[in-house]
């Protein structure tokens, strides 16, 4: 079963970080607690070296079903993401999976 990726969105000020923290409080002990136990905690040297090794983003353009977009925006805001986060992610996801997929079948 594959991991779901616990993702804390970035907020307008310190309140509303505040309010999603307190809201989300049992799943982030879980998540925390998790990754305690699976040995996948980094210590913040790790951290910070992973960050600055992080890829470069480039700018892309798509055009998208209305529809899509609104499915989109209504499934991030519940995740507490941004729309076009949860975009990349889903495309993020999508791409390695059929990734896999060919390597699997060469």
């Amino acid at each position: 079963m594959a991991k779901k990726k616990f993702v804390i969105p970035s907020f307008a000020n310190e309140a509303e970080g505040a309010r999603w923290l307190d809201w989300h409080k049992a799943e982030l002990e879980a998540e925390m607690v998790r990754r305690i136990m699976e040995g996948t905690t980094l210590t913040l040297a790790e951290f910070l070296e992973k960050v600055k090794n992080k890829q470069p983003l480039k700018t892309v353009t798509i055009r998208m079903r209305s529809d899509d977009l609104v499915t989109a925006r209504g499934l991030a805001a519940q995740k507490g993401i941004g729309y076009q986060t949860y975009i990349k992610l889903l495309l993020r996801e999508a791409l390695q999976r059929e990734s896999r997929k060919r390597r699997a079948s060469r």
